[in-house]
């Protein structure tokens, strides 16, 4: 199954709830005022935002007020608007750097270890040498838990006992990525909530610690937020952004929540851009984000 595919099906909640929704406002052949206010008001249900709703439709308005256009031309604009206020797409190439580092964050329960595990099967199916760290020392099974992940990607895996230092396990599990060859570290660290500073202290040391091996890791930052989540998501960007300068989003469960439109917001309002989606349980249902796969499956076109 392409991106495009799984787009589609991963949104199918949420342009359930958007897409018809915008044409039951619409309604008619030409494109009034009243109407485009309508539309804001369906846009918002979606969580999309206020600001992020008005640039969209102000966009719509300077193409068709007043004028006849039929129900796809209007889910059309909507899509290409929605196109224009999203960033663009980072890709999935590694930085040239080898290993390249990738710290990987995000609160409890975002689905942060399940996305380490397709992050790795993704660069392991590439032919990449792939190896983890286990820097979430702190809850029970954790560790295990990215074990079999490891497996199940073909990844290789560093770990120490419960309770040990996460920035030590950082720092023992880059000496042994380079000594071994591999091309991609992925760190997972402990889910936290980004108003704990003494855990958000952890983070710090954790990237201190690894500037200790070189001053540029590590390479990728990435916050993994739930898809579910929606506009509440923006205090935990600037909480984990605060503490760890952050390169990328990864947004999850997008196939299991209505509020697919929040991302438009998200990618507006954070300056980091969104670089993977989880569109599915599936070991291959982590893909890179493309922005116009992403708005034309919101819409439905």
């Amino acid at each position: 199954m392409g991106f495009f595919e799984k787009i589609i099906q991963g949104l199918a909640r949420t342009r359930q709830n958007l897409a018809v929704e915008v044409l039951a406002a619409f309604g008619k052949g030409r494109l009034d005022d009243e109407t485009l206010e309508s539309l804001e008001e369906k846009l918002l249900a979606a969580d999309i935002g206020y600001e992020t709703s008005h640039l969209l439709l102000e966009g719509v308005r300077k193409r068709a007020l007043g004028r006849e256009i039929s129900p796809e031309q209007l889910l059309t604009f909507m899509a290409e608007e929605a196109k224009s206020l999203l960033p663009e797409e980072k890709g999935s190439a590694l930085p040239d750097f080898k290993p390249c580092v990738f710290l990987i964050l995000g609160v409890n329960g975002a689905g942060k270890t399940t996305s380490i595990g397709k992050l790795a099967r993704y660069y392991a199916a590439q032919g990449k040498k792939v190896m983890l760290a286990a820097c979430d020392t702190f809850r029970a099974g954790a560790v295990s838990q990215l074990e079999v992940w490891a497996v199940r990607a073909g990844a290789e895996l560093v770990k120490h006992g419960e309770g040990v230092d996460a920035a030590s396990v950082a720092f023992d599990a880059y000496s042994a990525a380079k000594a071994r060859g591999c091309d991609i570290l992925i760190i997972d660290t402990a889910g936290r909530l980004h108003t704990k500073e003494n855990l958000m202290e952890e983070l710090r040391k954790i990237v201190r610690v690894l500037r200790k091996h070189d001053s540029s890791l590590p390479h990728e930052s990435f916050l993994v937020l739930d898809g579910n989540t929606g506009q509440n998501a923006l205090p935990q960007f600037r909480g984990f952004d605060s503490a760890v300068t952050l390169t990328g989003l990864i947004i999850t469960k997008l196939d299991g929540t209505a509020k697919g439109g929040s991302v438009l917001s998200l990618a507006r309002e954070f300056k980091a851009p969104i670089c993977w989606v989880g569109v599915g349980e599936g070991i291959d249902d982590l893909i890179p984000f493309d922005r116009e796969a992403f708005s034309r499956g919101l819409f439905g076109i």
